[in-house]
Parts: structure tokens; C-alpha cells; sequence
């Protein structure tokens, strides 16, 4: 296989980045052929706060890949998450001017860039513009609008909007540590991608990533995202608590989150101590597992919350958006042992951890199917995705071309009409070279 067949996903993360290299096999499953990830440092809640330090981290993650593959990197797709991710839900329409021709993708597209010239906040951009349902001369409820006769086309959508200027940093990041930026997604987008099934999606499921800095939320229904939020917490305040509530040091407090944590207090006896090391000299300390749990509880049940109340923001109460697939947990912070069982408890949901095994080849590595990876399993999908659209409409251009006359090619207007988003990523690139 060719080298153009690989996509290359950039995860960057508030406690790592990851780089992943992957192609498609010969039974269209996802190969990883790389992996390399580094400590994050340089960002914070999902926002780039110090940018030598997140160049620094980016290069040794793809360094990382770059020797475990032995291929040279050069485009990635980079995830954009943070707590400056907001969504709101709005309608538009356009009047056509001649009705008697059905409605065909530029009436569509005419339309999403009509919601493009939405007024925001100072500093905010739209991010995506994603289309729920359509209606045409009133008639509503149609998802598929192309080919129909009407005068009137509305539709409603649901807009992402992010601060332009942390977008930028991470843009900035990515070419300064020689890389090309050859698209930008959404991580609750990505990280459904990779862990969530077709029927899940057509049903209503709640997606939620637990990263370190942040708890990302996707919600589908219908085949089609119908909500996104960010909330500013995630693995790293429970780390926090235990820091603070046993008095240890953060590495001790990660380590012992990972080994002995559980979300759940009444699975530990009382007798069951856990001895730390004290610093320089001191004597060891004990914990017992109760309080453990206890502190990393109280905590979860906050974040838990948190999302629920996004679930009810949604509508999730009322019979037509009801989430009849319930909630897929994934991301770091979904390894957190009974978390799927508190979860449970707190919204009365079905709820599974999604790993990203969904698309992969049987035989992949089961480090690279954890849910860590699940948001750079998503960007590589995303990838390999974006490529075979693009060969398949080369090989269409170069069919009708055969065919046809000079005379008759001068006259074809250009055939691969972008999207806004490719658009809005050109645009980040050009910022960024014009910014040198």
C-alpha cells in the first residue's frame, strides 16, 4: 500500500498527546501502524496555555510513532476540545428564487452559510454548522431535502462554537513543530466515530469522554448528533482531591486513583490500608481504601451530575428524544473500576464503557483498543475517511474528463465543491502562514 493511504491523528490532550499512525487492510478495518504519546504539558482544561511546552510534547509524540512505524510524518488531523466549546441550536431558512428546479447541494450549502453569518461573541467562531431536518414549504420532518420541488427551505441546526484564538494556538503549535495541519475535528465527534455503533446512534445514545482537563458529551439520535457540550472537569480534579485529602504528592495520588480507585465506597472493607512511601525520611503513610474511594466518590458524582443535567438540557425526558441506547462511557477516565455502575445509579440508564475496537483489525494491540484512545482511534477514522472521499471524486473527475472534448472541459465549472468546514480549515492555514 501506498504511503497516501495512511491518516495520522493528533490527539492533544490536558494529561497527553498521542500521535497514531493507521490505513485501512484488505478487509477495510483500521491497521495502527504507530503509536507515540508524551506527557502534555503546556495545556489546560483542553486550552493550550503554554506553547513552547505543547511543541515540545507534540514532536516527542510523533517522534514516538515516527520510530515505532518507521515512517515520516507530515499531515495530521488534530482534535479540538476545551472548555471554550459551547453548542447552541438554531434554525434558518432561504427563499429560491425558481422553485420549479428541485433543491440540490448548493441550496443546501447556501443555506449552512447563511447560519455562518450568525453574530457571536467577541473572539468566538462557528466551528461546525451540522444540519438536524429540513423543511420544504412547510412539510416537516425530512431528513433528505436534495431532489425535492419548494420555494422555501428550513432547516435546523445545531452550530459548535469555539474561541478563535485557541484554535489558533494549536494551529500555531502544529506548524511549529514542522507539521501540516490537514484538518481540524471536534473530540466528542472523533471519539464517536471509533466506539460508537450505526444502531446505537439511530436509537439515542449519550457519548461521554472522561479526559484529564475535561468531560466531553456527544448525544445521538436519529443517525445524527444532536448535542455537544464540554465540562471543565475530568480525571484530574479527582487527582486533585486525593492529593488534597490524604496529603500526598500528585504522583502518588495519580497512581493510587489508577491502582486502588474505585467510584463505588461500599466495595471496600474497612481493613483494607494501602502504605505510601513518605517523603525524605518520614514515615510511610496509610490509607485506608474506604476513604479513597470516599474522596474519588463524592467527586464523580459530581462530574456525573454535570452531565446528566446536559442529558436533560437536551430533552432526554421528553418520548421523541428519548436515549433508548443509554450511555457509552470512553476516554481515560472511563477505567475508573464500578464507574459504570454509579453511572447507573445516578441516571437510571443503560450504560457500557465503549472501547475502540469498533472498526479495528482483529489483531490489534490491546493497549491501542483502551479507551484512552479512543478520541486518536476517531481522528485516524476521520483520516483514512476524508482520503477515500477524495480519491473517489478524483476517479470521478478523471472518468468525465476522458470522455469529453477540450472544447467541452473548458466549460465543466470546478466539479468538488468544499465543504465549509475544509473551507474554515483553509483558512486557519492560511492565517497561520500570513501570521510567519
Amino acid at each position: 500500500m501506498e504511503d497516501n493511504k495512511i491518516a495520522v491523528g493528533l490527539d492533544i490532550g490536558t494529561t497527553k498527546i498521542v500521535a497514531m499512525i493507521g490505513k485501512y487492510n484488505e478487509y477495510d478495518k483500521l491497521e495502527i501502524l504507530g503509536l507515540g504519546k508524551s506527557k502534555s504539558l503546556g495545556v489546560h482544561r483542553g486550552v493550550v496555555n503554554n506553547i513552547t511546552q505543547t511543541i515540545q510534547s507534540i514532536q516527542q509524540a510523533v517522534q514516538d510513532a515516527e520510530t515505532s512505524s518507521g515512517m515520516k510524518i507530515s499531515d495530521v488531523i488534530v482534535g479540538i476540545a476545551g472548555q471554550h466549546i459551547r453548542s447552541l441550536q438554531h434554525s434558518d431558512y432561504i427563499t429560491r428564487t425558481d422553485s420549479d428546479i428541485v433543491i440540490d447541494e448548493l441550496d443546501i450549502e447556501n443555506l449552512c452559510n447563511q447560519v455562518h453569518k450568525l453574530v457571536m461573541l467577541p473572539g468566538e467562531e462557528i466551528i461546525h454548522v451540522l444540519p438536524q431536518d429540513f423543511k420544504v414549504d412547510g412539510q416537516n420532518e425530512i431528513t433528505e431535502p436534495i431532489g425535492m420541488y419548494g420555494g422555501r427551505l428550513e432547516a435546523n441546526f445545531h452550530v459548535v462554537v469555539g474561541q478563535v484564538t485557541s484554535i489558533r494556538n494549536i494551529g500555531r503549535c502544529i506548524k511549529s513543530s514542522g507539521l501540516t495541519l490537514s484538518g481540524i475535528t471536534l473530540e466528542p465527534l472523533a471519539s464517536a466515530n471509533a466506539v460508537l455503533g450505526i444502531e446505537e446512534k439511530e436509537a439515542g445514545v449519550a457519548l461521554i469522554d472522561i479526559g484529564g482537563g475535561t468531560t466531553d458529551l456527544a448525544i445521538f439520535k436519529d443517525g445524527i448528533i444532536r448535542h455537544t457540550a464540554v465540562i471543565p472537569f475530568g480525571g484530574n480534579v479527582i487527582t486533585e482531591d486525593i492529593k488534597e485529602g490524604c496529603s500526598i504528592i500528585e504522583k502518588q495520588a495519580e497512581l493510587l486513583k489508577i491502582k486502588f480507585g474505585s467510584a463505588w465506597p461500599g466495595e471496600n472493607k474497612d481493613n483494607e490500608i494501602v502504605s505510601i512511601p513518605g517523603l525524605r525520611g518520614r514515615e510511610p503513610k496509610e490509607i485506608t481504601l474506604k476513604n479513597l474511594s470516599k474522596i474519588i466518590h463524592a467527586r464523580v458524582i459530581e462530574i456525573v451530575e454535570q452531565v446528566y443535567l446536559e442529558i436533560k438540557n437536551y430533552g432526554h425526558e421528553d418520548q421523541k428524544k428519548k436515549l433508548i441506547a443509554g450511555i457509552v462511557l470512553t476516554g481515560g477516565g472511563a477505567q475508573l473500576k464500578h464507574l459504570k455502575q454509579l453511572v447507573e445509579y445516578i441516571t437510571g440508564m443503560d450504560t457500557r464503557v465503549g472501547f475502540p475496537n469498533e472498526h479495528m483489525a482483529g489483531d490489534s494491540d490491546s493497549e491501542v483498543t483502551s479507551p484512552m484512545y479512543a478520541t486518536a482511534v476517531g481522528l485516524v477514522l476521520n483520516g483514512l475517511e476524508n482520503t477515500k472521499i477524495n480519491e473517489v471524486q478524483e476517479e470521478e473527475i478523471n472518468e468525465e474528463l476522458e470522455s469529453l472534448t477540450n472544447e467541452e472541459i473548458e466549460e465543466i465549472p470546478p466539479l468538488k465543491r468544499k465543504g465549509f468546514f475544509d473551507k474554515w480549515v483553509e483558512n486557519l492555514k492560511d492565517f497561520l502562514d500570513n501570521a510567519e
